[in-house]
């Protein structure tokens, strides 16, 4: 753009929305220190409270960048993401601790993935390790490995006090923060702008940025963009460790994820509260907002059973997915999977933990869309698909939206080459 836009108006409370919006705010072209800048910002989130989805339902693990493939969206803004998680930690003093993890192999078959993350994680630039099993049990004395990787990049966070944090820098900026407004639609004006409209009236912007997680697609396509991928919600179900058995892990423990799975598979965290969660399964949500399986959406339903991407997905995973499923049902089989990692653990010792839901972007022919996924319509950017590591990212996915926008730097989004 020649000059700055007059109003952004961004959709979506979460860490990226709150991220990209808290960016514009300090990036205003020709604006003096102590003046109002030129382009005015207003978040809109839909429900009564910040971070109230994927970003409150987090982990709290700030990634390193192993698993993605060299070159990568993920790979290049995880690595960078998560510097400038660190360095917004340590300037507002939010709880966080960069501890490391391991990667655990506990059977022969799983030595030659193990070996393909090492040399994944070197390629981009992590100083991973390779250990033996007593070189394992120095890190983590529970644990049962063959062999395994010590990756000393990863860390943990309260990802909703990083929300606060940006919430309180857009409130001292100016920004105008709507909660309770949902976008019902959009028109463009003679003029060039779009007019948004919304559960608490109209806003009139120049740009708008959709960061809309769950709903991604479905505010794509009621403000006339057809996007190239569905969301598709897959619940993550936790448990949490007794405080009795939380001393058998100290830090951050996974397994060797299976390559004909596409997600990691259960895991060990201790967060920077102390608490060690265990999970996530994957299984289909049956709401977008469905933590549970007693919420249901049937619009939600018929969107994912009405598309032919979710059935070919189904088809090429269904053993997995009836394993995930039987999981969910069975916390003797939930153990089971972490027994694997930590023998010591009995069922007794999980207690079920708040769940969360991954808005997973899928193509029509059924795969996955595994990196970042932006496209702009005209004068609205969409964020399309932003799973984890997108929290990890998030200050840099902001950069790059941002530069774009403001005719700054060169990328048409993050997905971008």
């Amino acid at each position: 753009m020649t000059s700055p836009p007059r109003h952004v108006v961004v959709i979506g409370g979460g860490i990226l929305g709150l991220a990209v919006a808290e960016r514009l705010c300090r990036t205003q072209p020709g604006t003096q220190p102590g003046t109002q800048p030129r382009t005015q910002v207003t978040v809109v989130e839909k429900d009564d409270g910040w971070a109230r989805h994927q970003t409150g339902h987090n982990s709290g693990v700030i990634h390193s960048g192993l698993y993605y493939p060299p070159g990568s969206a993920k790979a290049r803004m995880c690595r960078a993401g998560a510097a400038a998680m660190v360095t917004l930690a340590r300037e507002e003093g939010i709880s966080h601790e960069v501890c490391g993890k391991l990667v655990v192999a506990t059977r022969e078959d799983e030595l030659p993935g193990l070996r393909r993350l090492l040399d994944r994680g070197r390629a981009n630039g992590l100083g991973v390790r390779e250990l033996d099993a007593a070189g394992a049990r120095e890190h983590e004395p529970h644990v049962a490995a063959l062999a395994a990787l010590h990756v000393p990049e990863t860390g943990i966070i309260d990802y909703s006090a990083v929300c606060a944090v940006l919430v309180r820098r857009l409130e001292d900026s100016g920004a105008t923060l709507r909660l309770g407004t949902e976008v019902l639609g959009a028109h463009d004006t003679d003029g060039g702008r779009t007019v948004l409209r919304t559960t608490r009236g109209d806003l009139t912007a120049d740009l708008v940025v959709s960061c809309a997680g769950l709903h991604a697609d479905v505010v794509a396509r009621l403000l006339g963009h057809q996007p190239s991928a569905q969301i598709v919600p897959f619940r993550g179900e936790y448990y949490e460790l007794t405080p009795q058995a939380a001393p058998l892990v100290r830090g951050l423990v996974y397994p060797v994820p299976d390559p004909d799975f596409p997600f990691l598979g259960v895991h060990l965290t201790r967060g920077v509260d102390g608490h060690v969660h265990a999970g996530p399964n994957a299984v289909l949500a049956f709401a977008r907002e469905g933590y549970n399986w007693r919420t249901a959406s049937w619009a939600d339903l018929r969107s994912t059973l009405g598309f032919p991407g979710f059935w070919r997905l189904a088809a090429r995973h269904y053993r997995a997915g009836a394993r995930e499923v039987a999981r969910s049902a069975s916390r003797h089989l939930f153990g089971d999977s972490l027994r694997r990692l930590v023998p010591d653990l009995r069922d007794t010792d999980l207690v079920p933990a708040p769940a969360g839901v991954r808005a997973q972007a899928l193509r029509p022919d059924g795969t996955l869309v595994d990196d970042f996924l932006v496209e702009r319509a005209g004068r609205v950017v969409h964020v399309l698909n932003a799973p984890s590591p997108a929290a990890t990212s998030a200050l840099e996915i902001a950069r790059h939206i941002v530069d774009d926008l403001l005719g700054l730097g060169g990328l048409r989004g993050p997905g971008a080459p």
